[in-house]
């Protein structure tokens, strides 16, 4: 039969899971995400991809500023919907929506709650080295990501994962577990689960200063960060006054002085080990392979970098 969804989210993870849901047996009514935005230079508007999704599929979008307004809360008063299902969605929801009778609200989080409680849990996850990490499907309350959890699933975290492949593997996750919880929730078969306080951490949202690399620190650290900042917002590093994003790289059993360029391979050593860069960007400039860099722009052995 399905049941009755209003869909809040914004950005590209969030599209997979509204997907899902559009596919299934279940009826979205509306879908909220976060107002346009102008560009930079002011010449245009972009529309979240949640919001180009839905009017791909002729769904109805709305992007308030305010979740706060009478007319907002009287649409969900009007449209009753059984499940308001949360993805990333950037605004908090006011206890007039949540104190609504029936209605359930679920947010996907991405991480295995009450581990990586915030903004940035995937980034966290990776720049901290974690093995593993995964999707908890949680009742929102008026505590930040605080609610107890209906399910959980845990996957691992490979070397290599950055941003952008680990955030495929756990929307492709969330899509998946969301079905699961809506199946639940039809048959009465569900409960919430509190979540551990003893075992609480905070995913803080990414400040653009993290970005600047440290080589004072050891190469899997660096590696970490390399990976859980990218593309957005990078790890960088100067020469000559010009920032360089180092967009890949990989640890390698080599050492010297703190950010010495160690070889012609473009190789920097750290407090342990080294790095060798094997992609990087000219600010402004496209992403190249560290080989075709160095052809054109000279950084010699045994410099020291900023």
């Amino acid at each position: 039969m399905g049941l009755k969804l209003i869909f809040m989210g914004t950005p590209e993870f969030a599209v997979p899971i509204l997907k899902s849901l559009k596919e299934s047996e279940h009826q979205i009514l509306s879908v909220y995400t976060q107002p346009p935005k102008k560009s930079k230079r002011g010449q245009q508007i972009n529309i979240s991809p949640v919001h180009k999704f839905s009017n791909k599929f002729e769904i109805n979008v709305r992007s308030p500023n305010s979740l706060n307004k009478e007319e907002e809360i009287n649409f969900f008063k009007k449209f009753n919907p059984d499940v308001v299902v949360v993805v990333a969605y950037g605004k908090i929801i006011p206890p007039q929506l949540l104190n609504l009778k029936n209605i359930k609200f679920l947010n996907i989080h991405a991480s295995l709650l009450p581990k990586w409680r915030g903004a940035a849990p995937i980034q966290r996850a990776i720049m901290e080295g974690d093995d593993e990490t995964g999707i908890s499907i949680m009742q929102i309350i008026s505590e930040l990501d605080a609610g107890p959890y209906m399910l959980q699933e845990k996957i691992k975290i490979d070397k290599k994962d950055n941003y952008i492949s680990l955030s495929k593997k756990l929307c492709n996750l969330g899509s998946k577990l969301i079905l699961r919880s809506l199946k639940l929730i039809e048959q009465n078969n569900y409960k919430f689960v509190e979540q551990n306080k003893k075992n609480i951490s905070y995913a803080k949202k990414i400040n653009k200063k993290e970005s600047e690399i440290d080589w004072s620190l050891p190469a899997n650290n660096i590696i970490a960060k390399i990976n859980g900042l990218n593309p957005f917002p990078g790890v960088w590093f100067l020469h000559k006054g010009t920032r360089f994003k180092i967009v890949e790289a990989i640890e390698v059993d080599q050492s010297g002085q703190i950010g010495e360029v160690l070889d012609n391979n473009l190789t920097v050593a750290c407090k342990q080990k080294a790095i060798r860069v094997l992609l990087i960007q000219k600010e402004g400039k496209k992403i190249l392979k560290t080989k075709d860099f160095l052809a054109g722009y000279k950084i010699q052995n045994g410099e020291k970098l900023a």
